[in-house]
């Protein structure tokens, strides 16, 4: 007879719900086309006006901006990934 050996599975539960929030995230930023600045500001955690001074002034971000009026818009993967590689630099 085989003895029964037992296996003791310790889970993280906040690991756990960043993963999944993350991979929620990672989704949902794949489905948009464009991007306000509202939208950049809840999506980076930073103020309108310091994305103003500081990220969206940037060539590699100014590249993505599309303009209607007095509206803008940013192409949403390039920017996000623009942003990205500004924020990896500081």
């Amino acid at each position: 007879m085989i003895p029964a050996a037992k296996v003791h599975i310790e889970v993280d539960q906040k690991e756990i719900a960043r993963i999944i929030e993350e991979q929620i995230s990672r989704q949902v930023h794949q489905q948009l086309l464009l991007l306000d600045i509202n939208k950049i500001a809840e999506l980076t955690s930073m103020s309108v006006r310091y994305l103003e001074d500081e990220i969206l002034s940037d060539p590699r971000v100014r590249m993505y901006e599309r303009k209607k009026q007095r509206k803008r818009w940013w192409l949403a993967q390039p920017t996000l990934k623009a942003i990205e590689e500004i924020v990896s630099n500081w």
